[in-house]
């Protein structure tokens, strides 16, 4: 196999490789959003296991938003590629995007929660969904929140990842998940034939989708 026809394709072959967490009462999938979420969807109805979302937000280089220099997460995580940053962000622009998307992920926990409280993950083996990994600075940063929330185990899965990428989780996380582990990797989008950007409106009925389905897990009290 070289490629996935689409995220719901990617979530399927990535459940093949997560059976042992089928149904444990213990597990829970969180989808990194946008792209992650329609992954971690399939994930979680195939191993039949709860969703929510871990809310990441790249930090741009200035110029060129479809480069992380960094990311940030829920809780006040944040990674930062200290010699890529160095070299295309002074100090100004850097403050600058980090409030800006400081600003957006609190907009989106809101946004995509609906007035639900998250899922609570203490204690929990967390499955972090994204819908393939470049530099692994978003799933690193979910890593790291996962574990300030109480995870007991964390899995990064992923469809596709450079080897840089796997390299980096595999530092952080207790077990990464990856079916494509190209030799020579570009983007994301190449291992896809379908690639089109997922909007919020599908992360928030995916979410809403998903509690509709029995929970095993208790919400988060705050």
């Amino acid at each position: 196999m070289n490629d996935f026809s689409n995220r719901t394709d990617a979530g399927r072959t990535l459940a093949d490789l997560l059976t042992a967490y089928r149904e444990r009462e213990d597990a829970i999938v969180l989808g990194l959003p946008r792209g992650g979420v329609p992954v971690a969807f399939e994930v979680s109805k195939r191993l039949n296991l709860p969703l929510d979302v871990m809310v990441v937000r790249k930090l741009r280089a200035p110029g060129q938003p479809e480069l992380a220099v960094g990311a940030i997460a829920s809780g006040g995580i944040s990674v930062l590629n200290e010699d890529l940053a160095s070299l295309l962000c002074d100090p100004v622009q850097l403050r600058a995007e980090l409030q800006h998307q400081n600003q957006e992920l609190q907009h989106r926990e809101n946004l995509y929660r609906n007035g639900r409280l998250p899922l609570d993950i203490k204690r929990r083996a967390v499955i972090l969904v994204d819908d393939g990994a470049a530099t692994g600075a978003s799933m690193r940063a979910a890593i790291r929140a996962a574990r300030k929330f109480g995870a007991a185990r964390v899995i990064a899965a992923v469809p596709v990842a450079s080897s840089d990428a796997v390299t980096q989780l595999s530092a952080e996380a207790d077990e990464v998940v990856c079916a494509l582990q190209p030799d020579f990797f570009q983007s994301v989008a190449d291992w896809y034939r379908d690639f089109e950007q997922t909007d919020d409106s599908e992360v928030t009925a995916l979410i809403a989708q998903s509690r509709g389905r029995p929970q095993r897990i208790a919400h988060a009290e705050h």
